[in-house]
C-alpha cells in the first residue's frame, strides 16, 4: 500500500533532524573532560593544553586570593622541579548548563612527592565556560583550599586542670572548659557541648572547625588569664573569670 504524501513528508522531516540528535553535544561530559586535560596538564607542564582552553580576557582567583590572568595562568604552568611529582584526581564534578554559559564545580584531590615526603592537599574549584566558535572556554575560576583538622597531640592531666575554668567574652556569654573523664570539652552559654583537642600544648581546636583555634593566654607568671578564639589571622580574647586560675600546669 503506497505511503500517504503527509506520512512521507514527517519521516523526511524526522530524517532530517536525527543527525541533530544523534550528534547533540553533551556539555557536562565535554567540560569534564577538557577540566580533566587542564588538570592532567599541571603536572606534565603543558601549558599549550592552558592556552588553548583559557578565553583571553579570563580571571581566575587562585587560592591565595591572588587574580590571575590568561598570562599569568599560562606562564605558570611548567614541569614541575626535580624531586616532585604529584597527581590531581577529580572528584565530585557538577555542571550547571544556562544557554550559552556553563558552571562546573569539582574537588582537586592532589597527592604530592615533596622530595621524598608525602603531602596530601583538596581545594574545592568552581568554573565558568562560554560557548565560542571555537568551542567551550574557561572565562572565570575560583579555587579554595579545603581545610583540615590538624595532627591532635596528648596533654599532660596537669595541662587539662590548668584549662579548666570559665572564660568570659561579654556579660551573660561565657565558655566553660572541663576534663571530662580524661578529656578535654567545651560549652559556651546557651549552646552544645563540643569535643576540643590540642593540636599543641595551649592550643586547642574542635573536631570539624578547622577554621578555629583557641590559644590560650598567660601572664608573665605562667598563669592563664583567658584564651584568644583565633579564626585566620582574628581573634576573639574570652577572659577567665577571678578566682578560676589555677597553678600553671606543666
Amino acid at each position: 500500500m503506497p505511503i500517504p504524501a503527509r506520512n512521507r513528508r514527517l519521516a523526511a522531516a524526522l530524517l532530517l533532524l536525527l543527525p541533530c540528535a544523534l550528534h547533540a553535544e553533551d556539555v557536562p561530559a565535554l567540560l569534564r573532560q577538557q577540566t580533566q586535560e587542564l588538570i592532567d596538564a599541571i603536572s606534565a607542564g603543558d601549558a599549550a593544553v592552558w592556552e588553548k582552553y583559557l578565553d583571553a580576557d579570563l580571571r581566575y582567583v587562585d587560592e591565595t586570593g591572588a587574580v590571575q590572568s590568561k598570562k599569568d595562568m599560562v606562564g605558570q604552568t611548567r614541569p614541575l622541579p626535580a624531586g616532585v611529582s604529584g597527581t590531581i584526581r577529580l572528584t565530585e564534578f557538577d555542571t550547571a548548563v544556562h544557554g550559552d554559559v556553563a558552571v562546573t564545580t569539582y574537588v582537586d584531590d592532589e597527592s604530592e612527592n615533596f622530595h621524598g615526603h608525602a603531602l596530601h592537599c583538596r581545594y574545592r574549584t568552581t568554573e565558568t565556560w562560554k560557548k565560542t566558535d571555537a568551542g567551550w572556554r574557561l572565562i572565570a575560576g575560583q579555587v579554595l583550599a579545603l581545610r583540615e583538622d590538624p595532627p591532635a597531640v596528648a596533654l599532660s592531666p596537669a595541662l587539662r586542670r590548668d584549662y579548666e575554668g570559665t572564660y568570659e567574652l561579654a556579660p551573660g556569654i561565657g565558655y566553660r572548659i572541663r576534663d571530662a573523664g580524661g578529656k578535654l570539652e567545651g560549652q559556651q552559654t546557651g549552646r552544645k557541648p563540643e569535643t576540643l583537642l590540642a593540636e599543641a600544648p595551649d592550643v586547642l581546636f574542635v573536631p570539624g572547625k578547622p577554621r578555629y583555634r583557641y590559644v590560650m593566654l598567660r601572664d608573665a607568671s605562667g598563669t592563664i588569664t583567658g584564651f584568644a578564639q583565633r579564626r585566620e589571622a582574628w581573634d576573639l580574647v574570652w577572659t577567665r573569670e577571678s578566682g578560676a586560675a589555677a597553678a600553671p600546669g606543666r
